[in-house]
């Protein structure tokens, strides 16, 4: 441990190169990686060895450095960050805004703010737009700044960019509870109304289901109940199961035979909750009535399973003790993937995948096969452990314990009732990816009720697939990867269906 802090250190403290004049950097060692994500893991600024990396000329280093002093949440971290808020470097502003915004607090405020409101780099503008949603959400905000912030993503919803747009419509969600509630209602109806792009459409609707249902226009959920996308209409009917009128129930019928199969099951749980029953908490059944989407060709059939690499055992631990051994371990940094690096110049890279391969999963189910997508570039240790357990045969003939219809279905628990794990837990790994369809992402434990909430770095080996749009969890839950292929198979998905195995494929180009 020693030999590795001095090396850290070392690195930091790297001068810059200079040839004939010109600023030079070499190339990022690997090895940092690994040590960043050793100290983001402890939640450990390393006595100024992340802010050394945060100096770093080669802005890979320096962006990752950022997100870990974000992921570690520490005060001391906001004077760090500070320096780079105003970097030439898009991506380094960008990622030391978001970083702010997951650290909190009212120093943070007043720089996410400026970044809000001057800032016109896409990137910086979603990652403004995340940390103004997470500092007014832990009411950090003064009352001049929380109507700056509110006017200034008013005004966003009307700019070009399409993820721009939908970013601000959700961020409107944080302040339900501020003064200018009802001209916010006013905005986003007027902003559905004008509104071309499918993808900005529900997001503006999800933000009128989530915060403003009662308050929302009647006449705006109605055209969002016959909007020509799924997802639009999706949203409206949980709106309308919010709102708690039993007369909607005759604008929702028709929808009970929509042609999107979420459609149907939303619908069909609305007017349950509108009749004043329980919403189904474990899909047994298909509904009668709902069309579950037909089979597709299978685009990776022809990729075969990679050989699997012995690991150390583990217990895997049910809620009534030790059940049984299973193949895999806790993962460590050194095992980390560092090949795909995080580059967030533009909003896409911001709020997705960096270039570069990605690690790819099969997971052949008694439904078909699903085809998922890893981010090791956003969740580094994340995915080293679910690689781990893939690798391991851990999940192997695990029951999908837990599908709600149109939320998750969830697996990871080889005792099949959803409180066994493999006795360790992971750190979480917060990301700008939102929890739209079919992300995946892991669980975590929850705090007992009445105020339930999830618990930091209580992962471990169950994961969920998002069944539609959950962005109210952006904030908790650590998202590592995307279904890739086998979206139909997740729409016949019940509980009494299983992972027959699980297998690494080969990288994505």
């Amino acid at each position: 441990m020693v030999l590795r802090f001095i090396f850290c250190l070392t690195l930091a403290s790297a001068p810059i190169l200079v040839s004939a004049g010109i600023p030079s950097c070499p190339p990022p060692d690997p090895r940092v990686f690994v040590q960043i994500t050793r100290l983001e893991a402890a939640r450990d600024l390393g006595n100024r060895a992340l802010a050394g990396f945060l100096q770093q000329c080669n802005t890979a280093i320096a962006v990752r450095a950022a997100l870990a002093i974000g992921r570690a949440r520490k005060s001391a971290g906001v004077p760090l960050l500070l320096r780079r808020v105003t970097d030439t470097d898009v991506a380094m502003r960008g990622m030391s805004i978001y970083a702010l915004g997951l650290i909190g607090g009212i120093p943070a405020a007043q720089p996410v703010l400026n970044a809000l409101l001057h800032d016109r780099a896409g990137a910086v503008q979603v990652a403004a737009l995340d940390a103004t949603d997470r500092l007014e959400t832990a009411h950090m905000l003064s009352v001049t700044q929380e109507r700056q912030a509110g006017r200034r993503i008013r005004e966003l919803l009307g700019v070009g960019d399409v993820i721009v747009r939908a970013r601000a419509a959700t961020a409107l969600e944080a302040f339900h509870g501020s003064a200018f509630a009802h001209d916010v209602v006013g905005t986003l109806a007027r902003a559905y109304a004008r509104e071309p792009d499918s993808y900005v459409r529900w997001h503006i609707v999800w933000t009128l289901f989530r915060a403003y249902a009662k308050r929302a226009p009647v006449e705006t959920l109605q055209a969002a109940l016959h909007d020509r996308a799924e997802l639009v209409r999706v949203e409206a009917v949980r709106a309308f199961g919010r709102r708690g009128d039993k007369s909607a129930i005759a604008l929702l019928q028709p929808l009970t035979d929509d042609a999107s199969w979420r459609v149907q099951e939303q619908t069909m749980e609305a007017i349950i909750a509108l009749q004043g029953g329980a919403p189904t908490a474990h899909l047994k059944a298909i509904p009668a009535g709902v069309h579950t989407p037909a089979p597709e060709p299978d685009k990776f059939a022809s990729l075969p399973a990679l050989p699997r690499v012995p690991v150390p055992c583990c217990i895997i631990r049910g809620s009534a003790g030790s059940v049984s051994s299973a193949k895999a371990q806790r993962p460590t940094p050194d095992a980390i993937s560092t090949t795909t690096k995080l580059d967030p110049t533009t909003i896409a890279l911001m709020t997705g995948p960096a270039k570069g391969p990605h690690p790819r999963v099969r997971l052949v189910t008694t439904q078909g096969n699903i085809y998922l997508e890893l981010f090791p570039e956003w969740a580094p240790l994340t995915t080293e452990n679910f690689l781990n357990l893939t690798q391991s045969g851990y999940y192997d003939n695990n029951r999908w314990f837990r599908i709600v219809p149109d939320f998750v279905v969830q697996t990871g628990d080889p005792t099949g009732n959803g409180n066994g794990d493999a006795g360790y837990t992971i750190p979480a790994e917060e990301n700008p990816i939102e929890q739209s369809s079919y992300v995946i992402s892991m669980g975590m434990n929850y705090t007992d009720p009445p105020n339930a909430h999830a618990i930091r770095d209580s992962a471990g080996t169950q994961f969920y697939i998002t069944l539609s749009p959950q962005l109210h969890l952006d904030k908790d839950f650590t998202v590592f990867g995307r279904v890739i292929g086998g979206t139909d198979v997740l729409g016949r998905l019940i509980e009494s269906d299983k992972i027959i195995r699980a297998e690494r494929i080969s990288d994505s180009p």
